[in-house]
């Protein structure tokens, strides 16, 4: 039997890549920040499947029906399943004003951690998202993969194709990418896989510009690792889990200016 529904508002902060799925065509990992300063992870949804009116960014607040997911499916404490029906976006995206200020004021009030920590969180209640403020940032490695989504995935969007709605075309990337840093609380570095949407967007724009995959894999290195990570940035990772392991990865990079400490009371 499902949950009452409770009606939230939710800051999005992640929207990942989308995939394919045997049962919704199509997923998009999609997470953000309660009015409480809460994390839930809003899923399942078929994000490029909403009506336009739904069609949300990053950092705007939006509404929606949440439940809890049924433990025998997601035993993580942010998941909640949407009732799709009840979307509805109500604010425009919070502006890259000076010093980001309306984006800190939400996220420097959130609990921060490293990734050992977030995997001890995982193993003590499922904790599942989070974010991560790395001490130094070494590299953004570029992994060759397989170029194709894998044959089931290619079947059932064929076969949705031919009875189920319109399929959108989805390109695979042929590269995956891993951000490589680390924490305060440890000499060893850590890898974590970078799933986030602007990432593949820009990727697949910079292959229409510069008309070769590699020089694209290298142009969307230069933005995610020199920009965004730059000395300049206080950059920050939201990071989550993939079910059922204690498997984390970077759904998404929060990059606003660096300050001094004297600033920050300008903000909050």
């Amino acid at each position: 039997m499902k949950q009452h529904a409770v009606l939230t508002r939710v800051l999005i902060t992640v929207m990942t890549y989308p995939h394919p799925s045997t049962t919704y065509t199509e997923l998009v990992c999609t997470a953000g920040v309660t009015e409480n300063l809460d994390w839930v992870r809003i899923y399942p949804l078929d994000y490029r499947y909403r009506p336009g009116a739904q069609r949300f960014r990053k950092y705007q607040w939006v509404e929606v029906e949440l439940r809890p997911r049924p433990p025998n499916k997601d035993k993580r404490p942010e998941s909640r399943e949407p009732v799709l029906e009840s979307l509805r976006v109500i604010s425009p995206p919070l502006a890259e004003d000076y010093g980001w200020r309306a984006r800190r004021r939400i996220i420097d009030n959130m609990p921060h951690y490293t990734v050992r920590k977030l995997m001890e969180l995982y193993e003590r209640d499922y904790t599942s998202l989070g974010i991560v403020r790395p001490s130094r940032v070494l590299d953004l490695e570029i992994r060759g993969t397989d170029p194709d989504w894998k044959p089931e995935w290619k079947a059932l969007r064929n076969q949705t194709r031919l009875f189920g709605p319109p399929v959108k075309e989805l390109r695979k990337l042929p590269y995956s990418f891993h951000y490589i840093f680390e924490c305060s609380d440890s000499s060893e570095s850590h890898v974590l896989m970078c799933e986030d949407w602007e990432l593949g967007v820009l990727f697949l724009k910079e292959v229409e510009r510069l008309g070769s995959a590699l020089a694209a894999a290298q142009s969307v290195k230069r933005k995610f690792l020199d920009e965004l990570c730059g000395d300049d940035r206080d950059t920050r990772f939201f990071v989550g889990t993939r079910w059922p392991f204690n498997q984390w990865m970077v759904l998404g990079v929060f990059w606003p200016p660096m300050w001094s400490a004297g600033q920050t009371d300008l903000f909050l």
